[in-house]
């Protein structure tokens, strides 16, 4: 029996790990406008369904006094009326104060954080932008989940959102 031991062992060390990385890299375009405000913004992940998975992030007014910036959370109409409403802001490691004009980037890796309990299957990533004095814009992204090899995905925003990628690598 302990002859077989370390054979047993070294076939588990070399089984490969089932790990994957879901990659979003969103643009807030720079808006020639009198009134400039910072976009709220609301990264989601629904189902096959159209049920939300996950909130990936949340991003608002987070220093206004009396936590006033969470009254207009309710403009990400969408994320709101799918998720928002019952969710106790702030949300650790979702949610975070409003983000420049820019290019932005967020990973994700499966087992931790909100990927933690993403089963395989169909979904779409969801990024819905809202600013005051401003229009609302969304974007929705579809992706499997996990991938088999590295696999991006692209939507390109009007106003509110630039250009979206969506990556998913093994």
């Amino acid at each position: 029996m302990r002859r077989w031991l370390p054979v047993a062992m070294a076939g588990v060390m070399t089984t490969p790990v089932l790990a994957a990385d879901l990659n979003v890299s969103l643009e807030i375009p720079r808006l020639n406008v009198a009134e400039y405000h910072r976009p709220y913004v609301a990264v989601w992940i629904e189902g096959a369904d159209s049920k939300v998975v996950t909130n990936l992030a949340v991003w608002y007014e987070v220093k206004k006094p009396n936590a006033e910036g969470t009254k207009w959370l309710k403009d990400i109409r969408a994320w709101w009326r799918k998720s928002g409403r019952d969710l106790k802001v702030p949300v650790d490691g979702v949610t975070g104060a409003t983000r420049p004009a820019g290019q932005h980037s967020l990973t994700f890796s499966s087992g931790k954080g909100p990927l933690a309990s993403l089963a395989p299957g169909s979904y779409t990533l969801i990024v819905e932008a809202a600013r005051e004095v401003g229009g609302r814009e969304l974007l929705r992204v579809p992706f499997q989940w996990p991938a088999t090899s590295a696999v991006t995905a692209k939507a390109q925003g009007t106003h509110e959102l630039g250009a979206l990628t969506v990556t998913v690598t093994p």
